[in-house]
């Protein structure tokens, strides 16, 4: 293990930071735990034998560049983004290496692109936010769907949940997004994003089955038109989630997830169908699996591998689709989920 690869893991004793510290072992990599909280960091390390344990704060840089010394790459599990991920890809740059993250707040990873573009390809570095289940997975979907087209009309990432039991971390991060857009809806359209009061449209969309046709919510917009729009040239990027998850993300009272399996999966399932249509000729790919929290990791970590690999096509801020095979990147995710590519033309209806 002297030789392996090392990488911190910001907010590691975090509901996904503990999948993530628990995917780094399993692929041979050293993670190092670091956040705010040190009793919570000694609870994790009780848990693994040997785990480097350093505390860090977003509001101390000199702790976050002790928390940095020495690591191969950072991945950021702390929410709200809004608050942590300038902070650490700071820290990063200033240790020269690599930054994930696993936002899925739109504003953060607006903010990402915006403010540090320029600065991490100056740098020669790579920062890869929202790479996790929302803003990442749909990418890599709709990226490996398009296959040899460098446009497209429209995209559309429908989830469907099953349920959906939200962590702390996601109701905080979702309240810090409400706030930023004065409790607006968002949605891409005419290759911008805009803001509205109105309500969102139910309507039913086909997924693949077993699923099958589900009631959905229509612009139910997530990190997706951050990631996609940054480099496909798709001027209509729609999201849409089934009603029984939308419906227990908005009830208060919905518990946070519970281990269901001895790798600490909830037992919630899901399937991310994803069209994207150019004229009258459409493309699909399909993704299903289990736990949107506990996929989130290994879609983090196998961009670390291939980041520190040199398995990448450019430098600087990045989403998922632009910086990695897309379609290679999915099949190698195998373990985890079930991928299904339907690149061929289909005609619309």
């Amino acid at each position: 293990m002297g030789s392996a690869r090392t990488v911190a893991v910001f907010g590691a004793y975090g509901h996904t930071g503990r999948f993530v510290v628990a995917e780094l072992l399993d692929r041979g990599l050293v993670p190092i735990a670091s956040g705010r909280d040190a009793d919570k960091l000694r609870i994790l390390a009780a848990s693994h034998p040997g785990l480097d344990v350093r505390p860090a704060a977003v509001d101390d840089p000199a702790s976050l560049d002790r928390a940095l010394a020495g690591v191969d790459a950072v991945i950021n599990c702390a929410g709200p983004f809004a608050a942590t991920a300038a902070p650490v890809i700071e820290a990063a740059l200033r240790a020269g290496i690599p930054y994930v993250d696993v936002a899925a707040e739109i504003e953060a990873n607006l903010d990402t692109f915006a403010h540090f573009a320029d600065r991490a390809r100056a740098a020669g570095t790579v920062v890869v936010p929202a790479m996790a289940f929302f803003g990442g997975l749909g990418d890599l979907l709709v990226t490996a769907a398009m296959g040899d087209w460098t446009e497209a009309d429209e995209a559309h990432i429908a989830y469907g949940l099953n349920s959906w039991h939200p962590t702390a971390g996601t109701r905080d991060a979702g309240t810090v997004s409400r706030q930023r857009r004065n409790g607006r809806r968002v949605r891409y359209t005419n290759g911008q994003l805009e803001y509205h009061d109105d309500t969102s449209p139910t309507l039913n969309w086909p997924f693949p089955e077993p699923m099958g046709s589900r009631s959905v919510i229509g612009e139910f917009t997530m990190a997706d038109v951050v990631t996609v729009p940054s480099h496909l040239s798709i001027p209509e990027v729609c999201n849409y989630m089934t009603v029984e998850a939308a419906t227990d993300l908005a009830t208060a009272d919905t518990p946070a997830p519970t281990a269901a399996d001895e790798r600490g999966r909830s037992a919630q399932t899901f399937t991310v169908d994803v069209l994207v249509r150019s004229g009258a000729l459409e493309r699909r790919a399909v993704a299903s699996g289990q736990d949107i929290y506990a996929v989130s990791a290994p879609l983090a970590v196998e961009a670390v591998h291939r980041i520190l690999a040199g398995a990448t096509k450019t430098t600087g801020v990045a989403s998922a689709g632009a910086i990695f095979d897309a379609t290679d990147f999915l099949r190698a995710l195998s373990a985890h989920i079930s991928f299904e590519l339907r690149r061929e033309p289909v005609h619309a209806k």
